[in-house]
Parts: structure tokens; C-alpha cells; sequence
């Protein structure tokens, strides 16, 4: 099992950035990928995308691609959601989530860290 930490939320204006960093403790060799995700008031928890620990692959859903960027540092075992060109839209609390080899769903979340554009 692994113990993730997300830090780096805040308030910021519309068009800002703001860098998300989630901490990985645990077993790291036993990671298959990690999801960033994000749930807004009285909305459902969103995928916002996700990355292969080992390969580095990245997948973005479409209401963030070109604006997002998502990365690892292995060797820090860390990992990072930048975001560019932020809408008030994208006002939410934000979660790192880790999904272990041989399993089919993330299950291990993060606390999460909250996430205010204003207009």
C-alpha cells in the first residue's frame, strides 16, 4: 500500500497557474498509475487525468486538455498537476488517487487540497 499527500491548492485568478504536487509514501514499487481528480460543490468526483508511474503515459480529460500537464518524479516519489490558464470552472477540491498492479480501481486517496478560481 502507498499514503498520498496533495499540497500547492489556493486561490488564484482567473487565466493564473497553480501547481499541485501529491506525496508518495509506501510501496512505490507496486504502483501501476495515478489519477488526479476533482470534485466541485454539489457535483460528482471527476478524473481530471492520470499517469503510468513506470511509463510515464498521461491521459487528460477533454475539459482540461491543453491546460493541464501531469508528471512524476520517481525518484522523488511525487507527483505533480500543473495547471495553466485556470477557469472558475475549475474550482474544486483536488485528489491524488493510486491504483496498485494487479487492480482495476484507484483505492487509495489523498486528502485532498482545495482549488478556488475567482472570475
Amino acid at each position: 500500500q502507498v499514503q498520498l499527500a496533495e499540497s500547492g491548492g489556493g486561490l488564484v485568478q482567473a487565466g493564473g497557474s497553480l501547481r499541485l504536487s501529491c506525496a508518495i509514501s509506501g510501496r512505490t514499487s507496486s504502483l501501476s498509475m495515478l489519477g488526479w481528480f476533482r470534485q466541485a460543490p454539489g457535483k460528482e468526483r471527476e478524473l481530471v487525468g492520470r499517469i503510468i508511474w513506470s511509463g510515464g503515459g498521461t491521459y487528460y480529460a477533454d475539459s482540461v486538455k491543453g491546460r493541464f500537464t501531469i508528471s512524476r518524479a520517481s525518484a522523488k516519489n511525487s507527483m505533480y498537476l500543473q495547471m495553466d490558464s485556470l477557469k472558475p470552472e475549475d474550482t474544486a477540491v483536488y485528489y491524488c488517487a493510486s491504483r496498485m498492479l494487479g487492480r482495476s480501481a484507484y483505492d487509495t486517496w489523498g486528502q485532498g487540497t482545495h482549488v478556488t478560481v475567482s472570475s
